[in-house]
């Protein structure tokens, strides 16, 4: 109690370098063989004693310079002190400047190592181990030495956005930034180009490790195969021939890889030390609400030193870096590298903005690389105002979880809004309807989609839907209303009963399913290039996680793979695809991003999902408590009994009685009671700490059974089992339909573009001569001549492909007919603009 902040600041040194594995010594009992790494305190140099020198194998190598915790702020201020220091001559012994230099306060440690080609000193989570001093010196040059020796990117095989990507994240990286963002549309190939990069960073700058780092296991999965399918321009064997690809799924993390793919929940768990199942990897952890009052610390984990990886590379970095998950990035001593395709003002400042690529959709689209989109809008008059449902009527009731039906009558009204739709109540005739117009307007869109028999070959449709319980009811009325069989339309979400990614991989490679529903696992970095239609059907308020629901859309598809992979119908390349907006998605109000102070009313899942992830906090064990509470009084015996089974024997009390005592006041006095009987004459700050120790230690008894995925599930699953009212009476009717209007000054705009570029080369090109003249002439336009100016156009303006501006005319005037392919198409747009034809036709 009495010690100086000098004192303090030493002992949580001391702390550190205990744990990252150095042994500390006074410097009048110095034992060099005692340790790989040893740390003598007060060793005398010319210049004074030095505050720590570090020897490792007998050899001094380092310095650190101790300060107050006020000087935290300040510590750059040290460096000429603690350089001085690493530059002078230790007491006995004959040595040259010390390359490793630390300013630390226990709390706040920053650290330079001297060989870099520009030192420059850099905040670390604490110490670097012994070993990796062994390794570093064994070295001719230094990491941030060797980036000067990658050579310059061949670019053949790559996009122009790639070349640009990786080249200038590679001046970024000899500029020794710590952090750099790589903003590329979705389907621009942003994981091949970050795979690219790190292939040339394991290569040329000889990295160690590298992380990739995703925030679902569905993502981790694909980054997997796309490194298993990577070969590189200057090897014609594949990535993991060459080097090691490891994808954590356990607790357990091999030192033998060079690249580890890892969701940020399962890197969070294992430098907490805690058990991780794997389905609490399938949701992005962003779109949960809770977040502790203080995020829970990162502890030193000697099996994955803050070293371990040279770089991070963090897919969708706009979502699941921030908050409680931001320490996973703050304890690593590695350069990060974001990967987004929407970023937003956090992402940019997070990663001081150093945006070092800046490949959005709209130059996607000029490029050709991504299609545009139209948006088709249905407005109906219960999805804008819900409705009404009289005392005495006889309606349905469903219990949401088992889809047990039950007819009742109301005993009182029961008036819903829209966003109650599909949750408290369903409105079958709602959906039906949607259907039904989304059914009979499909061939208007998609004319020239005819079979072998002339029947209409719907489009790859992916639905976005509410719940698994909303999709399921829309999934059997598609069914319907296409007069179609089961596999038509297909659930895939990862809770339906088939395996998800059996059924993703024939949405994306078979005939069938046409029709996909999901709820969000393929909302995001799914590539599904035959995708032509997204309905939209649930409403989404983050700008960014919409951008990326709309970017399963945008893959450019050529026409033979479209044929190949399930549209054989077909008559040309995929050059757009088409929003339906059925619940307002494009015209509700969207947010950069979620607040980072918020204090929402959190679901029961929300509560569970933060005590398994660690926030034990005396309000979310309460409020757990409280709501078992409640649940245990619409509990059946036989629910409760496999309660008890899933949860070690405990009945629901039993487990509420732990969690309320865990906090308890009276609790927590009586640990401190019993340490300082068991302490006599203990300090007051041991006392405390070791209660303190105690008092964690029940908490975590307490909420240890909520490990489990298997209770958390079967609690959220039986909560679930409320019922929803099934509203067969009140009808549906159309308030609009047809293209968003927004969608017309874009058209407008297309068509004065079209016609002003015919306008500035109809005298140069022989095709445009002969329109432009008179009638008889055309005989003597060939196939070729329009081959050539279809090429020309779309080479010159790729926005401007024939079957694009026909739909840009179709939003702005009647016309007469479909095309059947890109020439019979430009034939029909050119007499429009040269004045053979007064409707396109």
């Amino acid at each position: 109690m009495n010690q100086n902040p000098e004192q303090i600041a030493r002992d949580h040194i001391d702390k550190l370098l205990v744990s990252s594995g150095w042994l500390i010594q006074d410097k009048k009992k110095i034992n060099l063989s005692a340790a790989t790494g040893i740390a003598i305190q007060e060793y005398q140099t010319d210049v004074g004693p030095a505050d720590y020198v570090l020897f490792v194998d007998k050899k001094p190598v380092g310095i650190i310079e101790a300060k107050r915790e006020e000087e935290g702020v300040k510590l750059t201020v040290h460096e000429d002190q603690s350089t001085d220091y690493a530059t002078a001559k230790l007491k006995y012994i004959n040595n040259g400047p010390l390359p490793f230099v630390y300013e630390s306060t226990g709390n706040v440690t920053r650290f330079t190592d001297y060989r870099d080609p520009k030192p420059r000193s850099r905040p670390v989570f604490t110490f670097h181990r012994p070993e990796t001093f062994q390794k570093w010196l064994k070295e001719e040059k230094t990491l941030r030495g060797r980036f000067c020796d990658i050579p310059e990117l061949p670019e053949t095989g790559l996009r122009e956005c790639q070349v640009q990507a990786i080249t200038n994240l590679e001046k970024s990286f000899r500029e020794f930034r710590p952090k750099a963002l790589i903003q590329m549309a979705t389907g621009s190939g942003k994981t091949f180009t970050a795979i690219t990069a790190i292939y040339r960073l394991l290569k040329f700058a000889k990295a160690k490790r590298i992380l990739f780092l995703v925030d679902t296991k569905n993502l981790g999965e694909q980054a997997e195969q796309e490194f298993k399918r990577y070969e590189p321009q200057d090897d014609n064997r594949l990535f993991p021939e060459l080097y090691g690809v490891t994808r954590l799924s356990s607790s357990f993390v091999p030192t033998d890889s060079e690249v580890y793919i890892s969701t940020i929940q399962r890197l969070y768990s294992i430098l907490k030390g805690t058990p991780l199942d794997e389905r609490d990897e399938e949701e992005n952890p962003n779109e949960g609400k809770w977040q502790p009052k203080e995020p829970l610390p990162v502890v030193y984990n000697e099996k994955v030193p803050m070293e371990f990886f040279d770089f991070i590379v963090i897919d969708e970095c706009h979502r699941s870096i921030y908050n409680l998950w931001k320490q996973v990035l703050d304890y690593f001593d590695a350069f990060q590298v974001g990967l987004t395709a929407t970023p937003d003002n956090r992402t940019f400042g997070y990663f001081n903005q150093n945006l070092v690529c800046d490949y959005g959709y709209q130059r996607a689209v000029e490029d050709g690389v991504l299609v545009p989109y139209n948006v088709f809008e249905i407005v109906t008059k219960v999805t804008q105002g819900g409705a009404k449902l009289e005392l005495g009527e006889y309606v349905g009731t469903r219990e949401k979880l088992t889809r047990k039906q039950f007819w009742n009558t109301l005993d009182e009204e029961v008036e819903y809004k829209a966003t109650q739709l599909d949750d408290k109540v369903v409105n079958v005739n709602q959906i039906r309807l949607i259907a039904k117009a989304v059914r009979d307007n499909l061939p208007h869109m998609f004319p020239d989609r005819l079979d072998k028999d002339s029947k209409f070959e719907v489009p790859k449709m992916l639905i976005f839907a509410k719940s698994d319980s909303h999709a399921d009811d829309i999934i059997n009325i598609v069914r319907e209303e296409f007069a179609e069989e089961n596999k038509f339309c297909k659930k895939i979400t990862y809770r339906s009963d088939e395996d998800p990614k059996s059924v993703l991989q024939q949405f994306r490679n078979s005939y069938y399913p046409r029709v996909a529903v999901t709820v969000d696992m393929i909302a995001t970095g799914t590539d599904i290039r035959p995708l032509e239609v997204l309905l939209f059907m649930r409403d989404v308020k983050s700008r960014s996680y919409y951008e990326q629901m709309k970017g399963r859309g945008t893959r450019t598809c050529s026409l033979e793979e479209l044929k190949a992979t399930g549209t054989p119908s077909a008559r040309f390349t995929k050059d757009h695809f088409v929003i339906i907006d059925a619940i307002g998605v494009e015209k509700s109000r969207k947010t950069d991003s979620r607040p980072l102070e918020k204090k929402p009313g959190l679901s029961l899942k929300e509560v569970l999902d933060g005590i398994a992830m660690g926030n034990t906090e005396e309000a979310m064990l309460s409020t757990l408590a409280n709501r078992l509470i409640r649940l245990d009084k619409q509990l059946n015996e036989k629910e409760k009994t496999t309660f008890a089974e899933r949860a070690g024997g405990q009945s629901i009390n039993q487990v509420v009685k732990k969690l309320l005592h865990a906090h308890d006041p009276d609790t927590v006095q009586a640990i401190t009671l019993q340490v300082k009987a068991e302490n006599p004459g203990a300090a007051p700050a041991t006392i405390a700490a070791q209660a303190a120790e105690r008092h964690q230690e029940l908490v975590e008894q307490a909420v240890a059974v909520f490990h489990d995925y298997e209770l958390r599930d079967f609690i959220i699953d039986i909560r679930k089992k409320y019922d929803q009212i099934i509203d067969h009476i009140n009808p549906d009717e159309l308030v609009t339909i047809g293209w968003v209007k927004d969608n017309k000054a874009d058209a407008e705009n297309l068509v004065a573009d079209f016609q002003s570029w015919i306008e500035t080369h109809k005298n140069e090109i022989v095709a445009l001569q002969l329109f432009y003249g008179q009638p008889y002439q055309r005989r003597a336009l060939t196939f070729r001549m329009l081959k050539d100016l279809v090429e020309t156009i779309k080479n010159a303006k790729p926005t401007l492909a024939p079957l694009h501006v026909w739909r840009a005319y179709e939003q702005l005037e009647k016309v007469n007919g479909q095309p059947k392919n890109e020439l019979m198409a430009l034939v029909a747009l050119i007499r429009r603009v040269s004045g053979l034809d007064d409707t396109l036709t």
